[in-house]
């Protein structure tokens, strides 16, 4: 693989892709009322430091594309540790998988809302849906195998739009939007969901984990997109990143600290200009009619938002991106077939990793025309698959940190504080994975019901039962030599 990245595209790179402040604009608050999206950010915020900086830590120690599987590896318990890897590796594919489809599926809810808004004869199916869907992982699956060295730079652009647009909403709304109370925006707790007040402020206070948007949005009944959420995607880029221990973890963690302000400005300028709540949550999709109110007209708040459409798409292309590197790394390590690890010596990139994951999200993106549920519940995987491969990892790590043979740190690292910060991580990430199983509304049906835990159940059982019939005793564990020679590589680029 060629070294491509340098530090400030891995940033740009990692700071696009979590497009936290994009997120909390397509927010729709339903549970805890503006309070919990007001106060709920500054915990998310710290919760997410805390897992990025311990993530940082261990791609310091090893900047290797599998990533979390990886150091699960390296830091687990021996006489657990291949049965966890493998664990590990599964959880993580699957969660990337969804998480690529997710962010497809905003994308194309957000083509399909400005062609509703600008159309009003236009008529929205859901099988348009997965046409758009399909479409545009063709482009940018195409994108990823033969102009792969653009990537760097279209990130890098894409990452300085995100602060510069972040700049101009900001600006219109507070010069022509209407104004909320302070009360209002710190104070009123209001709940449209049926849920009690205290479920309700913490599923609302996942609002910056993730936007969530109702049944009443068509095409979208699960995410409408991760933040602060997916800061592993720069590590799994890591062989193709120049200088990877130092510019990978310090991206990851910078990324996370940047958008956290970014967040915060966007929740507390929103919160005090977006209009009527109600009107935002009637609108087939809110921050289009939040812009308009702003605006006064369909035609600013339509270029506003083809501004977020941008980001998007650039967000996808770095899904694929990332989550081809993971399949690329899973299969060398054997758990995929070896088919899988080719890479094409042309264009130096794993062709066959890359089309994998967009086929698998092809497939399942047609479930959209038959019920939208359907493939909701694939995507509600994305949050609770990584959050629980977060917790894997790092509770590895706490668990090496009190080993007589403890793994050596890399550059990187927090020192003494590194013990209390892993374990404020897996409180968070244990508290918030518990309510993103949570449905959004109540009564549940069919349609809002949240699959996140029982299609992470069904992917967890998956990977066991595939332990006892093929890994136990045919899988070899992490290609050793592949590490080796990865960690060398980065440490000679030190030298």
């Amino acid at each position: 693989m060629q070294r491509l990245f340098n530090f400030t595209q891995i940033f740009f790179f990692s700071l696009t892709y979590l497009s936290s402040w994009e997120t909390q604009a397509l927010a729709v608050l339903t549970n805890g009322g503006p309070e919990a999206l007001a106060w709920g950010i500054l915990i998310v915020v710290c919760g997410a430091m805390a897992q990025s900086a311990s993530l940082a830590e261990m791609a310091s120690m090893q900047p290797v594309a599998g990533a979390q599987y990886h150091w699960t590896h390296y830091l687990a318990p021996p006489n657990q540790k291949r049965f966890i890897t493998w664990m590990q590796g599964w959880i993580t594919w699957f969660a990337w998988i969804s998480t690529l489809a997710g962010v497809a599926n905003t994308t194309a809810t957000m083509i399909q809302g400005l062609a509703s808004v600008n159309y009003p004869g236009y008529e929205p199916k859901q099988w348009h849906l997965t046409l758009i869907i399909i479409g545009m992982l063709v482009v940018e699956a195409l994108m990823n195998m033969y102009t792969f060295w653009l990537i760097p730079w279209i990130e890098m652009l894409a990452g300085i739009l995100h602060i510069c647009l972040l700049v101009v909403f900001l600006v219109v709304f507070t010069c022509l939007a209407p104004r909320h109370t302070p009360e209002f925006v710190f104070l009123r707790t209001q709940s449209s969901s049926g849920w009690t007040p205290f479920p309700a402020w913490n599923i609302g206070l996942l609002t910056p984990v993730w936007g969530f948007v109702g049944e009443d949005y068509p095409g979208l009944n699960m995410e409408i997109s991760l933040t602060f959420l997916g800061f592993d995607g720069a590590v799994h880029m890591s062989e193709e990143v120049r200088r990877a221990k130092q510019a990978v973890p310090r991206s990851i963690f910078y990324t996370v600290v940047t958008n956290g302000v970014l967040a915060y400005a966007m929740v507390v300028c929103m919160l005090f200009t977006m209009g009527s709540v109600e009107e935002a949550q009637k609108s087939s999709f809110p921050i289009i009619e939040i812009c308009r109110q702003a605006t006064g007209s369909v035609k600013a708040a339509t270029a506003m938002v083809s501004g977020l459409l941008v980001i998007s798409l650039s967000v996808n292309l770095a899904s694929i991106a990332s989550v081809s590197r993971l399949t690329w790394a899973w299969a060398r390590d054997g758990a995929l077939p070896q088919w899988f690890a080719f890479i094409d010596r042309k264009h130096n990139v794993p062709i066959r990793a890359v089309w994998l994951p967009v086929l698998v999200v092809m497939v399942l993106a047609c479930l959209n025309i038959a019920s939208s549920a359907a493939f909701g519940a694939f995507v509600a995987l994305g949050s609770i698959g990584l959050f629980v491969s977060y917790f894997i990892a790092i509770g590895c790590m706490v668990h090496n940190r009190f080993q007589v043979d403890a793994a050596t740190f890399g550059n990187w690292n927090m020192g003494r504080l590194g013990l209390p910060v892993n374990v404020f991580a897996l409180v968070y990430t244990a508290w918030a994975t518990v309510w993103l199983a949570f449905p959004s509304t109540l009564p549940v049906t069919g349609s809002n019901m949240n699959y996140a835990a029982p299609i992470f159940g069904a992917t967890t059982l998956f990977a066991v039962v595939h332990w006892f019939v093929k890994g136990r005793t045919n899988w070899e564990g992490l290609n050793k030599e592949t590490i080796r020679l990865v960690v060398e590589g980065g440490e000679l680029q030190l030298k």
